[in-house]
C-alpha cells in the first residue's frame, strides 16, 4: 500500500479500521484536514470531506451496511454491467465483494502518487463469480487525495482469460447537494443522451444547462472530459474530470420512486445527486492479455467557478 506525499508523516496520512460488520475500511487524509474513506466491501468510497470536515457524498440515512448488499451512497463501481441492461444484477457484482490492499500493484505514473495519500485496492474473479459471468480478470484500483483535496480513482481492468470479453463499466458517483431544485449541471449542453425513462430513447439536449424538476435517468453520450455541478445555496462547484469514460449518467429519483425504495429516504431525493463518468453506450472489449484504464477526478471548489481553461490544465485535464 502506497499512501505519502512527500513533506509530511505518512503514517499520520492512512489509517485502517474495521467497520461494525468487521470490514476493513482505509482512511486517507491530506496535511490540512481533508479526508477520504474506501471500504473493502465493493472498493467502495464512503465519504471524501473537505478541509473544513464538509462532507461532500451523500449516503442515504436508510442505507443498508451488511455484506453482500451495496450501500446507497459513496461511489460505487459498477463492473462488467451498470444497470440493468444485461443478465447480471443491477449495476454488476464487484460492488458486493470483499476486495483486498493490494501491496505490490503495477506501477502507475509517478504523478499519481506524488504528494498524495492513496490506497491500492485489487479483486480478482473467483469461482462464484465465474459461474454467473464467465470471465477470468483482475480489477486494480488506485484511490488517491490530493493536497488540494482532489479525489481521484483510477480503474484498471486486465482480461486474464484465454479469450476476448466485454463490459459496462461505470463509477456511481452520489453528490452531496443542498437542494436539487437549486443545482445545475453545465457541460453537456447540446450532447445526445439516452433516456433510461423512455426505454433508452435518443434525444438531444435542448436547454443551457441541466436543472431538476422531475425523475432524471439519462446516459449522455460521447460527453467532454470535465462536466461541473453548481450547488448555487452553498456556493459549491464539483468539477468531475473523467478519462476512459466517454459518457455521462446524470440521475435523480425524485419524489415517487424515493417511495419505492427501501434503503432511500422518501425526501433524500432534495439532497442528492448522481453523475456519473461511464462507458455504457459501447462497452469496452478486451483481448486476452489487454488492459483497460478508466480514471474520475472531483473537486470541489468555492462558486464563482468556471471552465477556466488554465485551471483544468493545472490539474492534468
Amino acid at each position: 500500500m502506497g499512501h505519502y506525499a512527500a513533506v509530511w508523516d505518512d503514517k499520520a496520512a492512512t489509517e485502517i479500521t474495521k467497520d461494525w460488520n468487521g470490514i476493513d475500511q482505509v482512511l486517507l487524509r491530506n496535511p490540512h484536514g481533508a479526508s477520504a474513506k474506501i471500504s473493502l466491501h465493493g472498493g467502495q468510497v464512503i465519504s471524501w470531506r473537505n478541509d473544513q470536515g464538509e462532507e461532500l457524498l451523500f449516503t442515504s440515512n436508510k442505507a443498508i451496511f451488511k455484506h453482500p448488499k451495496s450501500m446507497r451512497g459513496g461511489i460505487q463501481i459498477c463492473y462488467p454491467q451498470f444497470g440493468d441492461c444485461g443478465s447480471l444484477d443491477q449495476h454488476g457484482f464487484v460492488r458486493n465483494k470483499i476486495w483486498v490492499i493490494d501491496e505490490n500493484p503495477p506501477p502507475l505514473h509517478s504523478n499519481e502518487s506524488f504528494g498524495k495519500s492513496f490506497v491500492d485496492l485489487l479483486l480478482k474473479s473467483s469461482e462464484e463469480d465465474l459461474k454467473q459471468w464467465p470471465h477470468s480478470f483482475e480489477f486494480r484500483l488506485r484511490v488517491s487525495l490530493a493536497i488540494d483535496g482532489d479525489l481521484t480513482l483510477i480503474s484498471r481492468v486486465r482480461n486474464i482469460n484465454g479469450k476476448p470479453f466485454s463490459f459496462s463499466f461505470a463509477y456511481h458517483t452520489y453528490l452531496s447537494v443542498s437542494d436539487i431544485s437549486e443545482v445545475r449541471v453545465e457541460g453537456l449542453e447540446t450532447l445526445d443522451y439516452l433516456d433510461n425513462l423512455s426505454k433508452r430513447e435518443l434525444l438531444t439536449e435542448q436547454g443551457d444547462a441541466i436543472t431538476f424538476e422531475s425523475e432524471m435517468d439519462r446516459t449522455y453520450l460521447r460527453s467532454p472530459k470535465v462536466v461541473a455541478v453548481l450547488d448555487h445555496e452553498r456556493k459549491r462547484t464539483y468539477v468531475i474530470g473523467k478519462e476512459g469514460l466517454p459518457d455521462t449518467v446524470v440521475w435523480n429519483p425524485w419524489e415517487k420512486k424515493s417511495k419505492t425504495m427501501t434503503d432511500f429516504g422518501d425526501e433524500e431525493y432534495k439532497s442528492m445527486l448522481c453523475v456519473d463518468g461511464a462507458a455504457l453506450e459501447r462497452p469496452i472489449t478486451l483481448k486476452p492479455g489487454e488492459e483497460w484504464t478508466g480514471k474520475l477526478m472531483l473537486t470541489a471548489v468555492k462558486s464563482s467557478f468556471c471552465f477556466d481553461q488554465l485551471e483544468l490544465q493545472s490539474k492534468g485535464f
